[in-house]
């Protein structure tokens, strides 16, 4: 039985906004079964993942206590606090990657990178497919529809720079 040589891997770029389902891991395979059919051809994952902004969470929380800003003096997070938040954003954004990771791997994925990204998520997704060479990208993202009828949201901001197929997903529910 002789082995054709395999070709450059067939990268596929995922940004997604919280950790795979197992149901979202089958989909994003299921996408790609004819080439996994072809021994000349690795489909390799590069998974993107953004981690929250500690300060952009706390003002906008504080947004909305602020009309408290009337009756008391505005209240401001001290570096400490923020630095604090960022840790635990981290480290959730880090369990988040490592189940998408596994949920990957256990639908039959090859992973090519793991990546917690701090950058604007569309920045993101452009340099890591001009980086692998991406064939095509998927953003798996919970239903944004005021973002989505505005063309504000990241696929159609993604389809407008890239020059690869973007595919949106709709995260599953867990159950």
């Amino acid at each position: 039985m002789s082995t054709a040589p395999r070709e450059e891997p067939y990268a596929v770029v995922l940004l997604i906004e919280q950790a795979l389902t197992a149901a979202d891991a089958a989909q994003v395979r299921g996408l790609h079964q004819e080439l996994d059919d072809d021994p000349t051809i690795e489909v390799q994952y590069h998974v993107l993942l953004p981690m929250a902004d500690a300060a952009a969470a706390v003002e906008a929380s504080l947004g909305v206590i602020g009309g408290a800003d009337l009756i008391a003096p505005p209240i401001t997070p001290s570096p400490d606090e923020i630095e604090r938040l960022r840790g635990e954003y981290r480290e959730q954004a880090e369990r988040d990657l490592a189940a998408s990771r596994e949920a990957l791997i256990a639908a039959g994925a090859i992973i090519g990178s793991l990546t917690i990204v701090t950058e604007p998520p569309v920045d993101a997704l452009i340099a890591k497919v001009k980086e692998v060479d991406g064939r095509e990208s998927i953003i798996l993202t919970r239903p944004h529809l005021v973002a989505e009828f505005f063309h504000v949201d990241w696929t159609s901001r993604a389809r407008r720079k890239l020059g690869v197929p973007v595919l949106h997903l709709l995260e599953h529910e867990q159950s």
